[in-house]
This record gives structure tokens, C-alpha cells and sequence, in this order.
């Protein structure tokens, strides 16, 4: 073999090797720009998460606060129908014993009094017991016909 062929094959080889190394170059420049893009959505998807905890850690504050104001609520309520009832029951000793002393007057207005009475007391604790099963089985139907509430205690004024 000649230096001219010697330098031929060479240059045959040496211009192989270069296709090869921009091939090489070409493909590692692309695979940069996917690892770089691949990054920023990975940054983009940890800065969402944060974002989505950070709301996720808000809903569950507002969640306890809810529940803490709807058994607040709901003792209220409890202790409010309590105090009612007690006073309808003090009302109707008071009632039973006025009425005794109407006795006199007239017997028939007494029987429809403590009949009145009695109808408007079981109405309304028919009530009372209705909004305390309803409290257990769902808090978030709290709810008090005030309406007829008050139609009934406005009977006992009456």
C-alpha cells in the first residue's frame, strides 16, 4: 500500500469518525433539551403540589372551623330548646295553678285552657324532638320551624 492510499483510507476514516461525533453531538443536544424541558415541567409539577397542599391544609382549616361552629351552634340550640322547655313546663305549673283558681268562674274555660295547653306542649316538643333525632342524623339540617315555634308560643300567651 502506497502513502497515497494510506492517506486516503485515513481521510475516509477520520471523515466517519467526525459524521459519527456531530451524529453524537446532535443526539446528546436533543437529549439535553428533553432533560431541560423534562425539568422545568417537573419544577412547574412540585410548584403545583405545594400550591394544592397549601389549599388542601386551608379547606381542612375551614372544614374544622365549620365543625367547630356547627356543635357550638348545636349546643346553643340544645341549650336554648332546654331553656325553653323548662319554661313551658314552669309555665304550665304556673297555668295549672291559676287555673285551678279560674275553677270557679268557669269550668268549661279551664278544660279548654289546660287542653290548649297541653296540645301546644306536645306540639312543641314534638318539635324539640324532632330537631334533636334530625341533629344526629345530619348537623347540617340544624334547622327550627321558627314559625311554628312561634305559633305555639304564642298560644301559651293567649
Amino acid at each position: 500500500m502506497t502513502n497515497a492510499e494510506t492517506i486516503s483510507k485515513l481521510n475516509e476514516a477520520l471523515e466517519k469518525l467526525i459524521l459519527g461525533y456531530e451524529e453524537l453531538q446532535n443526539s446528546y443536544d436533543e437529549l439535553k433539551d428533553q432533560n431541560d424541558e423534562l425539568n422545568d415541567e417537573n419544577n412547574n409539577l412540585k410548584e403545583k403540589i405545594t400550591l394544592l397542599e397549601d389549599s388542601k391544609r386551608d379547606l381542612e382549616d375551614n372544614v374544622n372551623i365549620l365543625q367547630d361552629n356547627t356543635q357550638k351552634d348545636s349546643g346553643n340550640i340544645n341549650s336554648m330548646l332546654d331553656k325553653i322547655e323548662g319554661l313551658l313546663n314552669r309555665k304550665t305549673v304556673t297555668n295549672n295553678f291559676t287555673s285551678k283558681k279560674v275553677e270557679h268562674n268557669g269550668h268549661n274555660h279551664k278544660e279548654k285552657s289546660d287542653e290548649e295547653n297541653h296540645h301546644a306542649r306536645d306540639s312543641f316538643q314534638e318539635i324539640v324532638s324532632e330537631n334533636r333525632e334530625g341533629q344526629k342524623s345530619d348537623s347540617s339540617e340544624n334547622k327550627i320551624d321558627l314559625n311554628r315555634m312561634a305559633s305555639l308560643l304564642n298560644g301559651f300567651n293567649n
